[in-house]
């Protein structure tokens, strides 16, 4: 069963299309976009578990240049 989750992140002013680039190339994230609101660029990425998420967003996703804050949100199927 792999656990999915939608990746929040704020970015430095004017870097949200490279960090959109690059963290979409991310093994796992199945899409990164640019978006408007208080967040720059949404993901949408995949794992086999939750641990195995944390350390995709702490260890690959938080690592990126220009990006300053990130809030994952993981989906539940109620």
């Amino acid at each position: 069963m792999s656990v999915r989750a939608y990746i929040l992140i704020q970015t430095e002013v004017g870097r949200s299309g490279q960090v959109a680039a690059e963290v979409g190339r991310i093994d796992g994230v199945r899409s990164a976009d640019d978006v408007t609101g208080p967040y720059d660029v949404i993901a949408v990425a995949e794992a086999a578990s939750v641990d195995e998420l944390g350390k995709m967003v702490v260890s690959r996703v938080q690592l990126i240049d220009g990006i300053t804050r990130t809030l994952t949100c993981p989906v539940v199927n109620l």
